[in-house]
């Protein structure tokens, strides 16, 4: 009895590693050792502002995936709900998508890696595409804006948990870091639409 539950607890620690493993490797970093802080609920207010930084492009295609043939990279699915600080979904939001590729490069003249899509009539998002790379002076991150129809644009950024550059990383903030999973991440993001 006691053995299934040490590897019960190996296993449940193995699962929330899950998309970390491949990033432990990439970056010789200890990605999934400590516990994951969970997205924000709409209580805790909303979601942290951050800036777009150089390479947001406007006018990207619609697409919940960013996935293209040929693409390097661990596989990566984000999903969440796009809600207001009352808890409400916020249906139809738009949001926009955008990180580098496994070089911890931007695609600065197409669409590689980019692009928008709407919230669902729950206020739902799914994702698919690979797990950037850091780059000088960068933790892992997804860039990321959100508008509710008619609203105001939030600019933000999603982190990967257990990143030994997380620390680093002067824009970085724990209250952005996605839940992850296998090669599954989430966050919900919390809108002020006053």
């Amino acid at each position: 009895m006691k053995d299934d539950t040490i590897r019960s607890g190996s296993r449940r620690r193995l699962l929330l590693a899950g998309v970390s493993a491949p990033i432990v490797i990439a970056s010789g970093g200890i990605a999934g050792r400590q516990a994951l802080a969970a997205t924000p609920a709409c209580e805790d207010g909303p979601t942290p502002r951050q800036t777009a930084g150089p390479f947001f492009t406007p006018d990207s295609p619609k697409r919940n995936s960013l996935l293209e043939a040929g693409m390097r990279g661990p596989r990566l699915t984000v999903t969440g709900t796009v809600i207001s600080t009352d808890c409400k979904p916020v249906p139809g939001a738009l949001l926009d998508f955008w990180h580098c590729d496994a070089n911890g490069e931007y695609d600065n003249h197409g669409y590689r890696l980019r692009g928008h899509q709407f919230a669902d009539a729950q206020g739902r998002y799914r994702l698919e595409t690979i797990v950037p790379a850091p780059y000088p002076g960068r933790t892992r991150h997804i860039h990321v804006r959100v508008q509710p129809r008619g609203g105001r644009v939030l600019t933000t950024q999603l982190y990967f948990p257990g990143e030994r550059l997380n620390d680093r990383d002067f824009l970085y903030r724990p209250e952005l870091l996605m839940q992850l999973a296998s090669s599954e991440g989430n966050f919900d993001f919390v809108l002020d639409m006053g």
